[in-house]
Formats: structure tokens, C-alpha cells, sequence
């Protein structure tokens, strides 16, 4: 179990509560272990962050990212973001909303390969 802030939780939880399209749509490929049989969980605190899907398992973070994401400033928070999850030894795959609305196929299938190739290590 990944360490968390714990005045995080509840944030996370109206995260749950309010999804992006493209969260929601990922999210039903995702849960109840739809993908190789493995949990996801999401909106789930991680240290300092609230990340949108994880994979404990394989130690595996997906973000996806709206067009804010796109922007210098947001660019450089989610390099930092990025780097002190993988400081955790967690790999971090981002997806931006068109991504996962127009071909969500292809976006599962990266999920899952980086899945199995992290639980076979």
C-alpha cells in the first residue's frame, strides 16, 4: 500500500464523484478487473498527489490529462509530479482526453502491455 496525505482523501473522493468523459469511459474498461484480472483503482491518493487510475499490483499510474496539461506551467508540474512517482518506483503513463475518447482501444492496450510487463518483472 502506497503512502498518501491523508488530508488528500477527502478530495479524492469528490473526484470519484464528479469524473471527466474521458475518465468515465476509461474507468469501464478498467474497473472489476477487466484488464488482465488485475485491480485499478482510481482517484487514489499517492503521497502528495491524486492520481486518476491505479494499478498497485503493477505499480502502474494513469493520468489523463485535459487541455490544461498542454500549458508551460501545467507542463512543469506534471514533470515534477511525474518524477517523485517514479521516485516510488511507480510508472507513470499519460493519455490526454481526445486520446481516450477517439480511440480508447489503443489506449487499453498500452495499459495493458505496460501492465503485463511490469508484473512479469
Amino acid at each position: 500500500m502506497e503512502n498518501y496525505r491523508k488530508s488528500l482523501k477527502t478530495n479524492s473522493r469528490k473526484l470519484r464523484n464528479t469524473p471527466t468523459d474521458a475518465e468515465q469511459k476509461l474507468w469501464q474498461r478498467l474497473r472489476h478487473k477487466q484488464l488482465a484480472g488485475i485491480p485499478f483503482n482510481r482517484q487514489k491518493p499517492i503521497s502528495n498527489y491524486i492520481v486518476d487510475f491505479y494499478c498497485a499490483k503493477a505499480k502502474l499510474v494513469v493520468e489523463i490529462d485535459g487541455a490544461q496539461h498542454f500549458e508551460k506551467n501545467h507542463q512543469l508540474r506534471d514533470t515534477a509530479r511525474d518524477k517523485a512517482l517514479q521516485a516510488l518506483e511507480l510508472q507513470v503513463l499519460r493519455f490526454d482526453n481526445r486520446q481516450v475518447l477517439l480511440n480508447l482501444d489503443s489506449v487499453v492496450e498500452v495499459i495493458y502491455c505496460a501492465v503485463c510487463k511490469r508484473i512479469k518483472s
